[in-house]
């Protein structure tokens, strides 16, 4: 059975998702504990994974419907065409996110979305986006990556529209919707240009049959811009205010942390496919490099300008998603330009490495912190009725843990020690800084006004005189909001205060299998 467990995380949730509403129609206590165990048994096949491929450095390889695994990587397409999966530390680092994230929302929605709001199709929907981001990180062929991105943005759009009962939701789901078509169909032009060339859609096959013509050029465009979209890169971020906004909080949680499957894509295809930048293959790296650079800039720095202005709460949070992705954009970045230049091998050595473990580090930390904020930002809006904060006012009065959570997940996004932001962001504060002293006080200086922000929001919603009058919903939080959010609150502290033992354990083994290509 251990030798099934790549294609067994993927079809449990799958299969799940299909009887799930006979299950809710049937009794919806049992449709509520076979999804907690679902997500359970995955969770817990993905953990049983890290000793094998993180610590162990054991690469996976299953093909559905082959008897040799390998042989697909080494004759290419072999009728009939194969479901191919391949785990290594990269892939198993971002599962692992993927996996504590879905837990924890199903946690706090067990009793955030009530029965009379479609539960057996919000519960359905959110296996498939689990699904899709789990499908997307462990495939090792481009249609199928293009098959479960479909999967995760479709359910993505039908769960933003989710409130069909007001305004703006469907809006905001018809304009993700729209994105996600544009992103998937680039994507798909790419993918036919490689298919074109090396009659293949396995990745390792076709770096090891990549010429590096023109086609193949723009077939790194077609696929890397799309996946910047979708993962809510500057100059193509418009969707995502609208989307985190206006999504049911547990679900902007788990809509960031799905756009971090698509930067997975982006960071993967970049090193798996086009070639390992450590050796150039061809392509000009140094110029990708900047270019996911001045992405990375853009991003922090509009990201957190817009969100300073902002008094609706969860748009003002959607920004600051938008601002902490240009950190991972850094780091990454950094680790490609330094690999490409003269002395790459001896400099990479020194900051490159470590640049790129920042990035990665911070991925995981900023799916953590980020969405135990969305999840109080749940809380607050539903305490008062609204996300605006001029009309909130004295919730620590009221909410004490809420508070508590809040504040631990303000002063990490904004770095401060010693919590799990502090620990990615002295990473990247002092590689990049090898690289370009510039680029490193930006992050400093976009830190600064992180901070700023969660001030404000503090102040307007947490402080000040209890108003009683103000509180619309005064139901205490429930204990599977409480057992969700404590869950973050402990790793966020936890991922801080050890950070030794998850970069050794899990983010330089992803990083390995990044500049290693088999």
């Amino acid at each position: 059975m251990t030798d099934h467990i790549p294609v067994l995380i993927i079809a449990l949730p799958l299969l799940t998702a299909f009887i799930l509403p006979i299950v809710g129609m049937i009794n919806t206590r049992l449709r509520n504990i076979l999804v907690f165990l679902v997500i359970a048994a995955v969770n817990l096949m993905l953990i049983s994974l890290v000793q094998r491929v993180s610590i162990g450095g054991e690469v996976l390889h299953y093909v559905v419907g082959a008897a040799d695994p390998l042989q697909v990587i080494r004759e290419g397409l072999d009728f009939p065409i194969r479901i191919v999966l391949k785990i290594d530390g990269f892939s198993l680092f971002m599962a692992l996110i993927s996996g504590v994230i879905t837990f924890v929302v199903f946690l706090f929605s067990l009793s955030y979305i009530k029965e009379g709001e479609r539960k057996n199709y919000y519960q359905l929907l959110m296996l498939l986006i689990f699904v899709g981001m789990l499908g997307m990180e462990f495939t090792n062929d481009l249609f199928n990556f293009f098959v479960f991105l479909e999967i995760l943005s479709i359910a993505s759009a039908a769960l933003v529209a989710y409130r069909t009962d007001r305004k703006h939701p469907p809006y905001a789901g018809y304009k993700y919707m729209l994105v996600s078509a544009i992103a998937t169909s680039f994507l798909l032009m790419g993918i036919a240009l490689c298919y074109a060339q090396y009659g293949s859609f396995n990745i390792d096959y076709i770096h090891g049959m990549m010429k590096y013509t023109l086609l193949d050029k723009m077939a790194l465009v077609f696929m890397l811009v799309p996946l910047a979209m979708k993962a809510g890169a500057i100059p193509m971020h418009m969707w995502v205010p609208d989307t985190y906004s206006e999504a049911p909080a547990p679900i902007s949680a788990l809509l960031k942390t799905a756009s971090m499957a698509s930067l997975y894509g982006l960071f993967r295809l970049s090193f798996s496919l086009f070639g390992n930048p450590l050796e150039g293959g061809g392509m000009n790296y140094h110029t990708l490099g900047w270019i996911i650079i001045v992405m990375g800039v853009l991003s922090m720095f509009v990201g957190v300008t817009m969100a300073l202005v902002q008094n609706d709460v969860k748009r003002l949070m959607a920004y600051h998603a938008v601002s902490q992705t240009g950190y991972m954009l850094l780091g990454v970045g950094v680790g490609i330009a330094v690999h490409a230049q003269a002395d790459g091998g001896s400099a990479f050595k020194l900051f490159g490495r470590v640049a790129m473990m920042g990035g990665i580090f911070h991925m995981m930390n900023h799916a953590f912190y980020k969405g135990l904020l969305f999840l109080t930002s749940g809380v607050m809006a539903r305490r008062f009725g609204t996300r605006d904060l001029n009309r909130m006012v004295g919730l620590a009065h009221r909410d004490t843990f809420t508070t508590v959570a809040f504040v631990i997940g303000a002063l990490a996004i904004a770095g401060i020690p010693p919590l799990n932001g502090f620990s990615s962001k002295i990473l990247l504060y002092e590689s990049v800084y090898q690289f370009s002293p510039l680029l490193s006080i930006i992050a400093i200086f976009v830190s600064v006004l992180t901070l700023a922000s969660f001030m404000k929001v503090f102040y307007s919603a947490f402080m000040g005189p209890e108003r009683k009058d103000m509180i619309i919903d005064a139901t205490p939080v429930s204990k599977g909001m409480i057992l969700g959010m404590s869950i973050l609150c402990v790793l966020v502290v936890g991922f801080g205060l050890f950070p030794d033992l998850v970069v050794g354990t899990i983010v330089e083994p992803a990083i390995e299998s990044l500049v290693t290509i088999l």
